[in-house]
C-alpha cells in the first residue's frame, strides 16, 4: 500500500491541486487528478469563476458535498451541478467549459465544499466526438450496510452499476461511514485508491488521515475500519491502455496531441461558449 498526502484547497481560481500525478506520474486505474476543494464560505457576493478553458483526451467529473455550481460548455450546454449530482463532461478531441456560481447563490453567501476528478479516456476514443451527462443524485445507487453508507458515483462496485456511461471499467463511490463501522474492499477492480475526506479510518490496520489517498498496489481484499464518523471517496478501475501525458488542462497518450491542443487554443480554434466567450483562460507560458 502506498500512502499520498494531497491537499485541500479553497476555491480562487483555476483547479490547481494534482494529487495523483504527484505520485511517481502514477494513475489510479483511469484517475489522473483529484481535486479536493473546501469546505470554503463564501461571503455575499463572492464566488467561483473558473473562465472558460479547454480539455482534450479525458472526462471531468464534479462531485459536489454542498454548494452549487453553473456548468456551461461549447456543446451549448447549461447545467447547475448540485450536492450529490454526477457532472460527467467528456472532452474526446476538445471541449471548452467555465464554472461559475449562480448570481443569486452568489450574491446570499454559500458554502462550496466538492471534488473535481480527471478520467483518462482509452486510446481508441481520444479523438471521439465530446459529450456531456449530468445524472441527479436520486438516480445513483444508494448501498447501505450496517453503519455504512454508499453512492456509487460512477462504474459498477459490489454487485451494483451506476447509470453514468464511463468510458473504461471503473468505480467511483462516495461513502459515509459511522463510529466503530468497518467493510472489505474486494478485487472486483484490478487498481484501487481511498481517499479520507474527514475523519479517520484504518485500511488493514495503517492509519490514512484526512487529505490522504492510499493506493492498493495488490490483488487483494482490504479490510477498512472507522473508531468514529469518517468521510471516504473509492475510486480506481482496470489499468489504463498506455501511459498518460499531462501539460495544463489536457491528457493525451501522445505528446503531438497536446501539442496540436496547445496551438489551437493559443490560437483560439477551439469552440466557444454559447453566452460565455467574452473572456477566457490563456495558454500557460
Amino acid at each position: 500500500m502506498i500512502i499520498i498526502d494531497g491537499k485541500t484547497h479553497d476555491i480562487g481560481g483555476l483547479l490547481v491541486s494534482r494529487v495523483l500525478p504527484g505520485i511517481k506520474r502514477r494513475m489510479i486505474g483511469p484517475f489522473v487528478f483529484f481535486d479536493h476543494f473546501g469546505p470554503v464560505f463564501m461571503e455575499p457576493g463572492q464566488g467561483v469563476n473558473v473562465r472558460p478553458h479547454p480539455h482534450i483526451g479525458l472526462a471531468t467529473v464534479t462531485y459536489l458535498f454542498e454548494g452549487s455550481q453553473v456548468h456551461r460548455d461549447s456543446l451549448g450546454t447549461v447545467k447547475s451541478i448540485e450536492p450529490g449530482d454526477v457532472n460527467w463532461m467528456s472532452a474526446g478531441r476538445g471541449i471548452v467549459h467555465s464554472e461559475r456560481t449562480d448570481p443569486a447563490v452568489r450574491a446570499a453567501g454559500h458554502r462550496l465544499h466538492g471534488i473535481q476528478s480527471w478520467i483518462a479516456l482509452p486510446v481508441s476514443m481520444e479523438q471521439s466526438d465530446p459529450a456531456f451527462h449530468q445524472t441527479t443524485s436520486a438516480g445513483l445507487p444508494l448501498i447501505e450496510r450496517d453503519g455504512i453508507s454508499m453512492r456509487l458515483i460512477a462504474g459498477s462496485a459490489f454487485g451494483f452499476q451506476s447509470p453514468v456511461p464511463v468510458a473504461s471499467p471503473t468505480f467511483y463511490l462516495d461513502v459515509r461511514m459511522g463510529a466503530c463501522s468497518e467493510f472489505v474492499l474486494d478485487t472486483e477492480h484490478e487498481e484501487r485508491g481511498v481517499y479520507v475526506v474527514a475523519g479517520e479510518v484504518e485500511l488493514d490496520g495503517e492509519l490514512i488521515r484526512p487529505g490522504q489517498m492510499a493506493f492498493i498496489e495488490h490483488h487483494q481484499p482490504v479490510a477498512i475500519a472507522a473508531m468514529d464518523a469518517a468521510h471516504l471517496m473509492l475510486l480506481g478501475g482496470d489499468s489504463m491502455d498506455g501511459p498518460r501525458h499531462i501539460y495544463w488542462n489536457f491528457v493525451a497518450s501522445r505528446p503531438e496531441l497536446i501539442e496540436v491542443a496547445r496551438e489551437d487554443w493559443r490560437a483560439q480554434r477551439f469552440p466557444r461558449i454559447p453566452g460565455d466567450d467574452a473572456e477566457f483562460i490563456p495558454l500557460p507560458d
